[in-house]
């Protein structure tokens, strides 16, 4: 089993986490939404598997390249 982290691309605040632990996810699905300067930007999966970790709470700050969820796939 693979883990993968996903970061987040911008700095910010947790918008919404739209994924929770156990969520089975798709590549392109949109895992936590990171708003920043009045824009949400969506972290997506990468890869298709199984939401193992969410790591940020709504109304968290995040900075870029932070790490927001992890996606473990078979």
């Amino acid at each position: 089993m693979t883990r993968i982290e996903l970061e987040s691309p911008v700095t910010g605040v947790v918008w919404k986490v739209a994924a929770g632990p156990r969520s089975t996810v798709a590549a392109g699905d949109t895992v936590v939404i990171v708003e920043s300067m009045k824009m949400e930007i969506p972290v997506e999966a990468t890869e298709a598997g199984t939401v193992a970790e969410v790591l940020v709470a709504e109304g968290d700050q995040v900075s870029e390249d932070d790490p927001v969820a992890v996606i473990e796939t078979d």
